[in-house]
């Protein structure tokens, strides 16, 4: 137990530098330590998650760098979810009956469905297990919850890694800002058409 705290400590102080020296020692992995460290923090939220995304694109390229970060943030996300719903099910009726406030959050989430968990996976700073585990108890379809969290949490990884790839050319290249802006009104309104056409709801 000590020897995983003092490891999640280290992660917690390590920056973009550090970390890319890091994960660049560990390339005879090949893609793992790219896409594991990002799953890792779907459980374990204090890691760093933008420095993980960040370091990726650095160290992977940014189509690659990002690819891997999505993979794993993804991928660990709708385990949460799973996990959630699966132990969950006789404590998501106590929490309605015990607490009106929770239940009217899961209700708002059954209603919405797709809508607020893209929004959500789209932010870099929204709590994340908070809304997988949120998801997982309340009674919102499978195919909503994932097709929210993969284009989201696309948006969220390829604008972060869009901004930091190569940062110190941030300020000559300002079509950066705006492809992000643009990535996330189209994601946004396919994901609606998409959730419509197939009714995940």
């Amino acid at each position: 137990m000590n020897v995983l705290q003092e490891l999640i400590d280290s992660f917690k102080k390590m920056d973009l530098e550090h970390l890319q020296r890091t994960l660049e020692s560990y390339k005879a992995y090949g893609p793992l330590p790219g896409i594991l460290l990002p799953l890792a923090e779907s459980f374990l939220p204090i890691l760093p998650l933008l420095v993980f995304v960040a370091a990726n694109a650095n160290i992977y390229g940014l189509w690659l760098g990002s690819f891997y970060s999505w993979l794993g943030v993804s991928v660990g996300s709708i385990l949460v979810f799973w996990l959630a719903r699966k132990l969950g099910g006789h404590f998501s009726g106590w929490l309605r009956r015990r607490f009106p406030r929770a239940s009217k959050l899961l209700t708002f989430i059954e209603r919405r469905g797709f809508t607020p968990i893209f929004l959500f996976a789209c932010f870099p700073f929204s709590p994340s297990a908070i809304i997988n585990i949120v998801s997982g108890l309340s009674g919102i379809s499978f195919g909503s919850f994932a097709l929210a969290i993969l284009l989201g949490k696309a948006v969220m990884i390829f604008s972060v890694s869009l901004l930091s790839f190569n940062i110190g050319d941030l300020l000559e290249e300002p079509w950066r800002i705006v492809i992000t802006l643009v990535l996330l009104v189209v994601m946004w309104f396919g994901g609606k058409k998409l959730e419509s056409r197939y009714h995940l709801k």
